[in-house]
């Protein structure tokens, strides 16, 4: 079955942990859990309690969802652990985090964030280049953070770098419920062997 026609049940979001960032972040990330969680959506994370990633699970949280993260043991402190998950699993290292959080969601949103955010939503990009999985990526694009991204990514399309279906793996919007309209009814697009097969 595919992804378009069954219900999304979980999304993996990733997002900035760092603090005193512009207020318009926290508020998009907080309203981005809450709609999770209205819509009857598992939010999976990296189960932190600072900057971004505190707002998306405590909006889920306040909204009556449900919320697992996943952190690896080097990271599994105190001052950086949210104390009210659902459930939190500890894994070994950051590469089985990935895994482990790719494997427990059905589609992906990055929120604006630093070079963690970009490492996980390329790598997930990256699968889905190479038919690994056929899962919605989104970005909520905050502030209109994510346009210098997406130019980029045109430019590698237009230089030849990526194909043209590999463009419309990654969709965007700027509000919550938008985003996750546009994950509802992402179909995967065809024709991406050919990254393999070189046709």
């Amino acid at each position: 079955m595919s992804i378009s026609s069954r219900r999304i049940q979980s999304v993996c979001i990733y997002c900035g942990s760092a603090d005193g960032v512009h207020s318009d972040y926290y508020h998009s990330a907080r309203q981005m859990g809450a709609t999770l969680a209205r819509a009857g959506i598992r939010l999976v994370y990296g189960a932190g309690k600072t900057g971004m990633m505190s707002a998306v699970a405590d909006g889920a949280l306040e909204a009556g969802g449900e919320v697992i993260g996943v952190i690896p043991e080097n990271l599994n402190l105190p001052q950086l652990v949210h104390a009210n998950l659902t459930r939190l699993e500890v894994v070994e290292n950051i590469h089985l985090r990935k895994a482990r959080m790719s494997q427990l969601a059905d589609a992906f949103i990055a929120l604006p964030g630093g070079y963690g955010t970009f490492d996980e939503l390329f790598e997930t990009l990256t699968w889905a280049q190479l038919g690994l999985h056929s899962k919605p990526i989104g970005l909520l694009n905050t502030r209109r953070y994510f346009d210098p991204l997406l130019t980029l990514v045109q430019q590698a399309l237009q230089e030849g770098f990526i194909y043209a279906e590999h463009k419309v793996l990654l969709v965007g919007a700027e509000e919550p419920a938008r985003l996750l309209e546009l994950l509802e009814s992402f179909e995967a697009p065809t024709g991406l062997e050919r990254w393999v097969n070189r046709e």
